[in-house]
C-alpha cells in the first residue's frame, strides 16, 4: 500500500499536469536562448578572427604590442558561449539542481568576460585610431623609389594592394611624398601599388586618377578598426542581454524546483 502512494506520487503524466505555465515557458526559453548564445558564439570567432587578422596584416601601423588582446578575449568568450549554449539547452532536460548551478556560474563568468572584452576593445581601438596618422604618415615618407627592396616600400605597397587605397588621404599626396628634385625634373608617379586591376594599362601618373585607387589608406583603415570596434562591442551587448534573459529563466526552474535530495528527511516519508 504504501509503495503504492510512493509510486504514484512520482507518476510522470501527473507532473506534466501540475507544471505550471511558467516553468514550461521557462523550460522552452531555455532551450531557444542555447541556441541563441550558440549564434553569438559564431558571433564573437568572426570578431576575433577579424581583429588578429587585421593586427597581424598592418601590424606595422599599431604601437600596442597588445592590441590583439580584445581578438583573444572574443576566442574565449566565444568557447564559453558554446558551453554555456549547450548547458541551456540540457538543463531543461535533465532538471537537476547541478546543472542549473553550472549554468547561473558560467552565466556571471560571462558577463565579467564580455564586460572586459568591450571596454578593452573600447579602449585599445580608440587609442590606435589617434595614433594611426602619425604612424601612416611617418612610414609614407619613408617610400623610396629609387630602392625597389627597401621595407617601407614593401610595407606601403602591400597595404594600398589589401585596402586598394592609394596616398594617405588620396592619389595626391604622392605629389607632397615625392622628392623636391623630382617634382622639377619629371612628372610625379605614384607606386604601383596605387593601380585599380581594372585598369589594363596603369601608367600610375597621379594625372590620370581614373586608373588610380579613390580612398586614401589612412581613411580606410580607419573604416576598419571603427567596424570592428563597433562589431565587438554589439556583439558584447547582445550576449550580456541572453545572458541576463538565461539567469532569469534559470531562476524560474531554481525556485519553483524544491531540493528533492533533501525530502528523504521528511517526517511523512517516515510514516
Amino acid at each position: 500500500m504504501k509503495g503504492g502512494s510512493f509510486s504514484s506520487s512520482f507518476n510522470p503524466p501527473l507532473l506534466c499536469t501540475t507544471e505550471t505555465r511558467s516553468r514550461a515557458f521557462a523550460k522552452l526559453l531555455l532551450t531557444l536562448l542555447g541556441l541563441c548564445l550558440w549564434g553569438v558564439a559564431v558571433a564573437f570567432l568572426f570578431g576575433g578572427a577579424f581583429m588578429i587578422i587585421t593586427y597581424k596584416s598592418f601590424k606595422v601601423f599599431f604601437q600596442n604590442p597588445f592590441f590583439p588582446l580584445p581578438g583573444c578575449l572574443a576566442f574565449v568568450t566565444a568557447s564559453l558561449l558554446f558551453l554555456t549554449g549547450a548547458l541551456a539547452m540540457l538543463t531543461p532536460v535533465k532538471n537537476s539542481r547541478p546543472h542549473q548551478g553550472m549554468l547561473l556560474y558560467l552565466s556571471v563568468v560571462l558577463f565579467c568576460l564580455e564586460a572586459s572584452t568591450a571596454v578593452v576593445t573600447q579602449l585599445y581601438l580608440t587609442q590606435e585610431a589617434h595614433h594611426l596618422t602619425s604612424s601612416m604618415c611617418s612610414l609614407f615618407h619613408q617610400y623610396n623609389r629609387t630602392v625597389p627592396n627597401d621595407p617601407s616600400n614593401e610595407a606601403v605597397d602591400a597595404v594600398q594592394q589589401q585596402l586598394q587605397c592609394c596616398g594617405i588621404y588620396n592619389h595626391t599626396d604622392w605629389f607632397v611624398l615625392a622628392p623636391p628634385n623630382h617634382l622639377q625634373m619629371a612628372p610625379v608617379f605614384a607606386p604601383k601599388s596605387c593601380c585599380k586591376e581594372a585598369a589594363s594599362e596603369c601608367a600610375d601618373h597621379v594625372s590620370q586618377p581614373e586608373a588610380l585607387f579613390d580612398e586614401g589608406c589612412l581613411q580606410k583603415l580607419g573604416k576598419r578598426l571603427h567596424f570592428v570596434r563597433h562589431y565587438l562591442n554589439w556583439c558584447c551587448l547582445v550576449a550580456v542581454c541572453l545572458g541576463m534573459l538565461t539567469v532569469i529563466s534559470n531562476g524560474v526552474l531554481m525556485k519553483q524546483q524544491p531540493f528533492q535530495d533533501f525530502r528523504i528527511l521528511d517526517s511523512a516519508s517516515f510514516s
